[in-house]
């Protein structure tokens, strides 16, 4: 898949599945009412050909199954606004930017590419895709209401997988848990001082010389919002971390910060709009170089932690509490890292970072890795530590072993059927309306069963 196509697809999978308006060959038409949401055929057409992207021979019954996932989420939407269920702006526009975000990933980052692609400016495709995002977010929040209570015992899991005819049994690859112990590079002084002095002199140039705040921002500041001229948007309290927060409310309409120390860098923040207990500001971010020398001195201390490790001085959970950099999500977890496509402990060969596989692969149970170094999401350099906790060899699944995934298989076959008994329960209450080219459909019958279909 070339760029291009990768970035479309990321554009319908991040922003709806809505296709460009310019490129619709359909003449739209209303093809479903649920309570008071409308179906639209683009809607279905626009999914329809997302999937055909992904997947050759569509089933004949395609667009019959998307009619009716479109119209639980419409009986879902609609249910939230009869339940008076909020979403802030704030959230609307923290998932805007974190898409644009990574869809411009797909795009090195270059603004102008993006917005001679989709033939509209960030700001224009964020207008179009707002409204159906907070609905998708309100649809969300309703569907996790209704399965907030679904829970199994241990008995209705025991007659789940008893369930499971023996030869349908899954077969589970060899799975790994590892423990991490993670250290951040110090900026030595020089380096320090040099981040300060760049930004003080960035800001003598603002307060005494008159020069743009945003075109030094665009200039200078090592963050991504140098591209909106340092431009964070619109937040409340709690939105940035202490330092840079604290700052930021004491500052009046076009004030410039002095030099403000985060976990991030250093900045300088100019105060834009104030609303109440929201503000919007913008920044510059300069980032202090990590040396060799830094970088160095902190494999030196990370492996000397390993050595204590080794020799039994120190268990690796005490070790964790005592040395980790305590903003990763493994701090919290006695080291242990957790699968982000799972969200449980457990790693397939092929979820793994490829340094951690191979830094693993030759160890035995509890064995410690070398320090070796990676970035994070914002390309700051860190050393790691891993140890290897448990590995499973591969197998057919089995209640004492995988417990915990054929619990979560109980819980989602559970939800399914929860769910299934709400819509049923939601229909019989609620104003459906199916366009006739729909009502051959044997999955959209719990729809229109003793319900009015157009003529």
């Amino acid at each position: 898949m070339n760029m291009r196509i990768a970035a479309m697809t990321a554009l319908l999978m991040l922003l709806l599945t809505a296709g460009v308006q310019a490129q619709r060959e359909v003449i739209d038409k209303v093809v479903a009412t649920v309570g008071g949401e409308l179906v639209l055929l683009s809607e279905v057409e626009e999914q329809r050909a997302l999937m055909a992207s992904q997947q050759e021979n569509l089933p004949a019954d395609a667009r019959c199954s998307i009619m009716d996932q479109i119209m639980a989420g419409k009986l879902l939407l609609n249910q939230a606004k009869l339940d008076s269920i909020e979403v802030s702006d704030d959230e609307v526009e923290a998932q805007l930017d974190a898409r644009i975000e990574r869809i411009l990933g797909f795009m090195n980052n270059d603004v102008n590419q993006f917005e001679e692609y989709y033939g509209q400016t960030i700001n224009e495709v964020k207008a179009q895709f707002r409204e159906d995002l907070r609905n998708q977010i309100l649809a969300d929040r309703m569907r996790g209401n209704i399965m907030a209570s679904v829970s199994v015992t241990p008995n209705e899991v025991r007659t789940f997988f008893n369930s499971i005819p023996a030869d349908s049994l899954p077969y589970f690859n060899s799975e790994v848990e590892v423990g991490e112990i993670v250290v951040k590079p110090k900026v030595n002084k020089e380096e320090r001082e040099k981040a300060i002095k760049l930004l003080e002199n960035i800001r003598t140039r603002i307060v005494d010389g008159g020069e743009d705040f945003a075109e030094l921002a665009g200039k200078f500041s090592d963050d991504g919002s140098a591209r909106a001229g340092g431009d964070l948007g619109w937040a409340k309290r709690g939105r940035y971390v202490p330092e840079f927060e604290a700052a930021a409310f004491k500052l009046k309409k076009d004030e410039i910060s002095p030099v403000v120390e985060s976990e991030f860098g250093f900045h300088i923040i100019q105060m834009q709009e104030r609303r109440g207990n929201s503000i919007r500001v913008r920044h510059i971010l300069i980032k202090p170089e990590i040396t060799d020398a830094d970088m160095e001195l902190a494999k030196t201390r990370l492996d000397t932690v390993r050595q204590l490790i080794l020799s039994d001085s120190l268990t690796f959970s005490q070790a964790v509490k005592r040395y980790s950099n305590e903003d990763v999500q493994s701090y919290t977890n006695d080291g242990r890292m957790v699968n982000p496509i799972t969200g449980n402990t457990f790693f397939e060969i092929g979820d793994l970072d490829p340094d951690i596989y191979f830094a693993i692969d030759t160890l035995d149970i509890n064995g410690v890795t070398a320090p070796f170094v990676f970035r994070d999401q914002t390309g700051g350099r860190y050393f790691r530590i891993v140890q290897l906790q448990s590995r499973t060899q591969p197998h057919k699944a089995d209640l004492s072993q995988d417990y915990s995934k054929i619990q979560q298989a109980a819980i989602e076959a559970k939800k399914s059927d929860f769910i299934g008994d709400w819509i049923k329960e939601k229909v019989d209450a609620t104003y459906i309306n199916l366009d006739p080219m729909f009502q051959g459909c044997p999955v959209l019958q719990k729809w229109t069963a003793d319900k009015d279909v157009r003529p």
